[in-house]
């Protein structure tokens, strides 16, 4: 957390809030007894995973059309996140309740996600202590991802 100390602390505290409804949808999987048609809380973690991965997209394209980036690359990494996340529920959207692969896609694109956002430093300029942040995001939400994958 002291690396990031030069970001305002609503920012660094809501942002790191960010992990607690997957926890809670963790901890309501470990512990809620589990309905034969429906995966519940693990149903409700891929779409919140599936949200967030979504709005790390909306960051990068505003981050870039900001900066007046002309490269396509940082666009495309920017869509590809909602593309990515419309496909891990397609699934529930079928009918099919089996949840845990998009957990595990979304977790691991989680995970994944500051290498976009450590690219979009190289061209343009990041809040100190924006990184760091959002590896410890990403960490925090991605694991807890992979966790409620494997309940």
């Amino acid at each position: 957390m002291q690396q990031t100390r030069s970001l305002p602390t609503p920012v660094r505290l809501l942002g790191l809030s960010g992990v607690l409804p997957q926890i809670v949808c963790l901890a309501a999987a470990l512990t809620v007894p589990r309905s034969p048609d429906m995966s519940g809380p693990a149903s409700l973690g891929l779409a919140y995973a599936a949200l967030i991965l979504s709005f790390l997209g909306g960051l990068w394209w505003m981050a870039a059309l900001q900066q007046g980036v002309t490269r396509i690359w940082p666009y495309l990494a920017a869509v590809l996140p909602s593309l990515l996340g419309w496909l891990a529920l397609f699934p529930l959207a079928i009918g099919f309740y089996g949840v845990g692969t998009g957990l595990f896609l979304v977790g691991v694109l989680l995970l994944c996600s500051p290498l976009v956002d450590r690219a979009l430093a190289r061209i343009i300029p990041m809040p100190a202590g924006w990184i760091p942040l959002r590896v410890m995001m990403a960490t925090g939400l991605g694991v807890s991802t992979l966790l409620l994958a494997m309940v």
